[in-house]
């Protein structure tokens, strides 16, 4: 097995308060992303059964949250409101021109990723909390195997391929949304799809694959750090675990509007209205 050490080195020293504290938080994250590369890169390629049971475990957790988030949020605040106002205009049928927008560009992303780090994300981190608590890791360092090969290169590619695999599932029922709310204000399925199909690109659909990867991957190194970070006994696994939902909902909504505003400055023909 490669490599000796259990877990990022910032883990080992207390961390100071204010603005430092979180730089050196920052950097601790930004340590194990590159170790997690490297070890991920780097042979013995062994961790294939830990990655399919936490995909299978993730996949298990997560999909029937995210299956009625997409409907709730999608058919509630978006698809009635938005209905609503169209109708009054004789342009419900301009609601799929919308939703391909809406729905594609933010809500799918947005519900996924929230769905991953409340469900998935906080199990990663009281998993690798307890384990650390009970000195588990340390026995794994001791033994010569690497706790970031072993343990954390499997959760993040679950994680990051369960995100990609769910946008898809929250487009879908994040479509169907749109289509109930339509039918619910008395339109036809038929002008929903024709303006939903004419401004669904593929180059919307690619960008929201990015994003929501972008997010699984801030998603599991946060939890596996807070996780791999943790001491205080149950009671320090419990505050590790809100502190990373908290890093990832601030990271998640920073990342998500600069790759908006950047995806939107590099391709400006999504903003015309098809």
């Amino acid at each position: 097995m490669h490599g000796t050490s259990a877990a990022p080195e910032p883990e080992r020293r207390e961390k100071s308060g204010g603005a430092g504290g979180w730089v050196d938080e920052i950097g601790a994250i930004v340590v194990l992303s590159r170790r997690t590369v490297v070890a991920m890169l780097r042979p013995p390629y062994n961790w294939g059964p830990e990655l399919a049971s936490q995909f299978l475990f993730g996949l298990r957790m997560a999909w029937f949250p995210l299956v009625l988030a997409s409907l709730a949020f999608t058919y509630g605040p978006a698809g009635i409101q938005a209905a609503g106002f169209l109708n009054l205009f004789g342009a419900l049928d301009r609601l799929g021109g919308l939703f391909a927008l809406v729905v594609m560009r933010e809500f799918a992303p947005l519900i996924c990723a929230v769905v991953i780090a409340g469900v998935v994300g906080t199990a990663i981190c009281a998993d690798l909390g307890a384990r650390k608590v009970r000195e588990e890791l340390d026995a794994l360092v001791t033994l010569g195997v690497d706790p970031i090969k072993s343990l954390v290169v499997p959760r993040c590619l679950a994680v990051v391929g369960l995100t990609a695999l769910l946008d898809v599932f929250a487009l879908l029922f994040g479509t169907v949304g749109g289509v109930v709310a339509t039918v619910v204000h008395s339109g036809a399925p038929g002008p929903f799809f024709a303006t939903f199909f004419e401004n669904a690109t593929p180059t919307e659909f690619g960008a929201s694959l990015l994003k929501t990867v972008v997010f699984g991957s801030i998603i599991a190194v946060v939890c596996c750090y807070k996780g791999l970070s943790a001491k205080g006994g149950p009671e320090g696994v419990g505050r590790a675990v809100n502190q990373a939902i908290v890093i990832c909902f601030m990271a998640i909504g920073a990342v998500n509007y600069v790759f908006t505003q950047t995806l939107l400055a590099t391709h400006p023909e999504l903003s015309a209205i098809r």
